[in-house]
């Protein structure tokens, strides 16, 4: 079985250091005005260890409430006076050649209140600590929520566009319909498996990517005007899945339709570990105004799951001049 450390084992060590500390510190440190022996201030510092956890997870917790702190503070009265008195108890019978004197009341029972404080503070910041982790998971399970919804919009009609090119490549016996199948299956296989993952190779979502083009190639039944540059040659970098296909399907979705001259340009490299991915197409207002606003994922989906992954680290730049249409993406790549 193999051992891993956690916070858990951390905050153990630590514990279990200091108060070794605190025990150890009378057997090993002695002095000529010490008030009792090292033997008592061992045992009441046992008792002390005993209060402080039973104060920390047992008695604030059940009863420093809004209705319950007058308990609580009898509690720890009550709790003092019969510590105090078994102290007392313990001298007389283990160590009755000590003279007890008046003024060692004061060192029976002020590391009493001591070590209650203590632990008090300590329960505070342990729920304060608890109450932060709580809200960071509940942060993380509704970024983790909203991140799976942005991803599930990518765009149905472009998949039933692309099956019923393929019913009339079947029907025409085309040689193009396995290949075609083929690009489908990897691409409906990543969206549906390997999207759910927080990080992939860079190199998958670039064979996704260039599917999606292919696929979109097959659909108009033409030569595309596309001029897409993916020469990435590969390496560990890895980045959110799903996170540049809105912007192709965006070129797609607006740059081919009423366009007396249609391009689309992409290109995708990378410089030291950053990746620069830029997407430009050509487009008509009038077609842009016609098509369906809640089809694709749209860029205010793709800059909210930035703003969420990338906050601060990214840089997102939109442009809309004289009938092109270009945007730009500088990330940070793990």
């Amino acid at each position: 079985m193999r051992f891993s450390w956690n916070p858990k084992h951390t905050a153990f060590f630590l514990h279990a250091l200091i108060w070794g500390g605190i025990l150890a510190f009378p057997l090993f440190i002695r002095t000529e005005q010490e008030v009792f022996p090292a033997g008592f201030t061992l045992i009441t510092n046992v008792i002390h260890l005993g209060l402080f956890y039973f104060n920390a997870y047992y008695l604030y917790p059940r009863l420093m409430t809004s209705r319950r702190w007058w308990l609580y503070l009898l509690s720890l009265i009550a709790i003092i006076g019969g510590t105090f008195r078994f102290k007392l108890l313990i001298l007389n019978v283990l160590f009755p050649e000590i003279s007890f004197l008046e003024y060692m009341n004061a060192y029976l029972g002020f590391p009493l209140i001591v070590f209650l404080v203590l632990s008090i503070i300590y329960r505070i910041v342990l729920d304060q600590i608890n109450y932060e982790k709580k809200l960071r998971d509940r942060e993380a399970e509704q970024l983790s929520t909203q991140l799976k919804f942005l991803r599930s919009q990518i765009s149905p009609h472009f998949l039933f566009n692309v099956l019923n090119n393929m019913v009339s490549m079947a029907r025409h016996k085309s040689d193009r319909l396995e290949p075609s199948l083929i690009r489908l299956a990897e691409l409906m296989r990543y969206m549906l498996y390997e999207s759910d993952t927080k990080k992939v190779p860079l190199t998958r979502e670039i064979e996704y990517l260039k599917s999606y083009i292919e696929l979109q190639k097959i659909r108009f039944e033409a030569d595309m005007p596309i001029m897409a540059d993916l020469g990435y040659e590969g390496g560990p970098e890895t980045l959110e899945p799903m996170l540049l296909i809105p912007f192709v399907e965006n070129a797609f979705k607006h740059g081919l339709a009423l366009v007396d001259e249609p391009f689309i340009r992409i290109k995708l490299e990378v410089r030291e570990k950053k990746l620069l991915f830029s997407v430009e197409n050509s487009y008509s207002p009038e077609a842009a105004q016609s098509k369906d606003m809640a089809s694709g994922i749209g860029l205010a989906n793709i800059k909210a799951r930035l703003q969420l992954l990338y906050p601060g680290q990214h840089v997102l730049t939109v442009k809309d001049e004289d009938g092109i249409f270009s945007v730009s993406l500088t990330l940070p790549l793990n």
